[in-house]
């Protein structure tokens, strides 16, 4: 469901909050060893996300990247939507232009009614889910980061 770019955007501010210590900024070589992502890859990664003020970067020796807000304030929804877009929570599931899940005057595809309600728990789950939950919900915070 979600593309590989946008786990690794998940994992990244996962890291990053994990790690957050009074607005000290983590270099991209060091997050992308830790969790084992290409480092020109995860640049664009974080790079699209600092663009949106999720996060904050800065450049130079002692530059990196921070929270652009508190982790109680990133949903994964945030996340989601800068990255993959929020298509998911609103489109067709099997892509059908005339779908009135497209905002159509049209017909229910196949799978609209079934899919309707999965949609709406997916929404109000992303949206309700902070990075902070995520983190209380970690016990040993450092043998979640590599998954």
């Amino acid at each position: 469901m979600l593309s590989n770019t946008c786990k690794y955007a998940i994992r990244a501010v996962i890291y990053l909050a994990v790690n957050d210590e009074d607005g000290k900024k983590i270099g991209i070589k060091q997050i992308s060893k830790e969790l084992d992502i290409p480092t020109p890859f995860l640049g664009k990664i974080l790079q699209s996300l600092a663009k949106q003020k999720l996060l904050k970067s800065t450049k130079g020796p002692h530059g990196g990247f921070c929270l652009g807000r508190s982790a109680d304030e990133i949903t994964l929804f945030d996340i989601v939507s800068i990255i993959d877009g929020s298509d998911v929570f609103t489109n067709c599931l099997i892509g059908m232009h005339s779908c009135k899940s497209n905002g159509k005057e049209g017909y229910a595809c196949p799978v609209h009614d079934q899919y309707s309600a999965i949609r709406k728990q997916m929404f109000e789950f992303f949206s309700g889910e902070t990075i902070a939950k995520i983190l209380s919900n970690m016990e040993d915070k450092a043998d979640y980061i590599k998954l």
